[in-house]
């Protein structure tokens, strides 16, 4: 597999949509309901919403553009936490947010999640922060893994609504490079 790591553009939009619709339900809990998963889908990861997210300064997605197809990508937020039960527990600050950070399962254990990490701590660091943080489901066994490898350490807890549930997230927290 030819792939690259780049900034994700405006003409991404669309295939990040249909590349969310098939990672983000790989990062819920097995009692999710697709109900619940489709209106997360459609209220946060629509293509409309990756426009938004793509036209925003604080901002950035990287994509692994794999032979022209999208194969994984990292959303990064550089602004401070808005969730209290997140800002209480930061201790790198400034600290940027790695909102998404999923690749397609055809892709899992090729090392692609790793290189795409990497790049992402990378352009944490560049956009100036001291720290990268990112919630994860507390039931997501193989994603805390992935994460602590990564260097990440549990913080605290958080919720996160899932259409009509309420989740429990870890809060995890590195230095950055």
């Amino acid at each position: 597999m030819t792939h690259t790591i780049r900034k994700a553009t405006a003409d991404d939009a669309g295939r990040l949509a249909v590349l969310a619709a098939v990672t983000f339900p790989l990062a819920c809990p097995p009692s999710s309901s697709p109900d619940d998963i489709a209106a997360h889908l459609a209220n946060t990861l629509s293509e409309d919403h990756f426009n938004e997210y793509l036209a925003d300064p604080d901002t950035t997605i990287l994509a692994i553009d794999a032979d022209g197809d999208l194969s994984g990508y990292s959303l990064l937020v550089n602004r401070p936490a808005t969730d209290p039960d997140v800002a209480s527990v930061l201790s790198l600050l400034p600290s940027v947010e790695i909102s998404k950070c999923y690749v397609h399962p055809d892709y899992h254990g090729l090392g692609a999640a790793v290189e795409l990490m990497h790049a992402s701590l990378e352009a944490s660091a560049a956009l100036g922060g001291a720290g990268a943080w990112l919630g994860v489901n507390s039931q997501n066994a193989r994603a805390i893994r992935f994460y602590e490898k990564s260097g990440f350490r549990k913080v605290g807890t958080k919720s996160f609504r899932l259409g009509s549930t309420v989740e429990h997230d870890f809060v995890l927290e590195r230095p950055l490079p």
